[in-house]
């Protein structure tokens, strides 16, 4: 990449629906029980997203290449309850979507930042963007006093986990979910955990301010 891109506390105004499409690409597979097909999926995270709960990778013109979503203080980057999900499908085809839902749920413990995952553009992966919005993260976890980022990952995706052990991440536990793999496509989800070091002008909760790597 001949111009690294600007790191950025939150979703621009207007960007929704590109955030929701890579997301969607990236976690489909595991959102589509929930929240599919496809365009209703998209359509449900575009509306629900939380514009402070991310960073976001820009490109010189402002077109997101990627995203890094968390979850803190009750809040993560896709929002939308229980009447939201009623609401978009239906009692019938809602109820067993949100029973999918609750299995996905991750709950902070506290002092502890809890990742919602990275999505980047397929055309620009292997350009770094992962670590810069990982590196993102943690000062967002620091500045907001977080002393732990923990995330899962599922064993379908290995590069994802290579990403996070190359920026300090470790394995805490595997559990083996044989029961979600026709559901959701994977068989096991390893929690790891990083440690938050001190972050000198990490900025305040809900920064928004556009960083240049």
């Amino acid at each position: 990449m001949d111009t690294a891109p600007a790191i950025r506390r939150g979703v621009p105004s207007g960007a929704e629906e590109r955030v929701a499409s890579l997301y969607w690409e990236a976690f489909g597979r595991k959102l589509g029980a929930a929240l599919g097909p496809a365009e209703d999926g998209r359509a449900f995270i575009a509306r629900h997203l939380h514009h402070d709960r991310a960073a976001v990778a820009l490109a010189p013109g402002g077109r997101v290449m990627g995203v890094a979503g968390y979850r803190l203080g009750g809040r993560g980057l896709v929002g939308g309850g229980v009447r939201d999900v009623l609401s978009r499908y239906g009692l019938v085809r809602g109820l067993p979507r949100l029973a999918v839902l609750a299995l996905l749920e991750r709950t902070p413990e506290p002092g502890e930042l809890v990742m919602d995952g990275i999505a980047v553009d397929p055309a620009h992966r292997g350009a770094g963007i992962g670590g810069l919005l990982l590196t993102e993260i943690a000062a967002i976890a620091a500045a907001h006093g977080s002393s732990r980022i923990r995330l899962d990952v599922i064993d379908v995706n290995p590069r994802a986990r290579a990403l996070y052990e190359r920026h300090g991440f470790a394995a805490v536990r595997t559990e083996r979910t044989p029961y979600l793999r026709g559901l959701m496509g994977f068989g096991a989800v390893t929690t790891m955990h990083r440690a938050v070091p001190d972050h000198p002008g990490g900025g305040s909760p809900g920064d928004t301010l556009e960083r240049q790597r």
